[in-house]
C-alpha cells in the first residue's frame, strides 16, 4: 500500500494529476507575469503613475506565485515546466503585444484572471478530493486575493 504513496504520503496517481494541472497553472502564470511586466514598462497616459506602480505589484506577486507553484510541483514529486515553448503551448492566456493604454492593460489583466481563477478552483477541488491540504491552502489563498483584485480592477473600468 505504501508504494502507492509519494514522499509526503499522498496517492501517486492523484499527485500526478495535481502536478499536471499545477503545470498548466504555472504556464498561464508565466504568460500573465510577462504581460504584467510589459504593461508596467509600456503604460502611458493620465493614470501612468498609479498603474505603473500597480503593475509592478502585480508582476512581483505573480513571480512569487510562480515560484510557489513550481515548488509545490516538486513537493508532489514531479518536475515543473521550465521553458517558454512549454508555457506558450499550453497557456490559455496569450502574450499581449504593444499595450500601452491603461484601460486595455487592465482589461487584459481581468481577462487573465478569467483563466487563472477557474484553474485554481479546479485545483482546489482536486486537492480536496486527494486530501492534499498544501495545494488546497495555496489555491484558497490565491482565489481569495484574486477575487478582490478582480473587483478592484473592474471598479477601475467602471464595470
Amino acid at each position: 500500500m505504501t508504494d502507492k504513496l509519494n514522499q509526503i504520503g499522498l496517492d501517486n496517481r492523484a499527485s500526478k494529476e495535481l502536478s499536471d494541472k499545477l503545470n498548466e497553472l504555472l504556464a498561464n502564470y508565466q504568460i500573465f507575469y510577462m504581460n504584467a511586466r510589459g504593461f508596467h514598462w509600456n503604460i502611458k497616459g493620465e493614470k501612468f503613475f498609479e498603474l505603473h506602480a500597480k503593475f509592478e505589484d502585480l508582476y512581483n506577486d505573480s513571480l512569487e506565485k510562480i515560484d510557489e507553484i513550481a515548488e509545490r510541483i516538486l513537493t508532489l514529486g514531479f518536475t515543473p515546466l521550465h521553458n517558454y515553448e512549454d508555457y506558450s503551448g499550453i497557456s490559455k492566456i496569450k502574450a499581449s503585444r504593444n499595450v500601452s493604454g491603461g484601460k486595455d492593460a487592465v482589461q487584459a489583466i481581468l481577462d487573465g484572471y478569467k483563466v487563472l481563477l477557474p484553474l485554481e478552483r479546479e485545483l482546489l477541488e482536486m486537492a480536496g478530493e486527494s486530501n492534499d491540504e498544501g495545494t488546497g491552502a495555496l489555491m484558497s489563498d490565491y482565489i481569495r486575493e484574486q477575487e478582490k483584485l478582480v473587483w478592484m480592477y473592474s471598479a477601475f473600468l467602471n464595470k
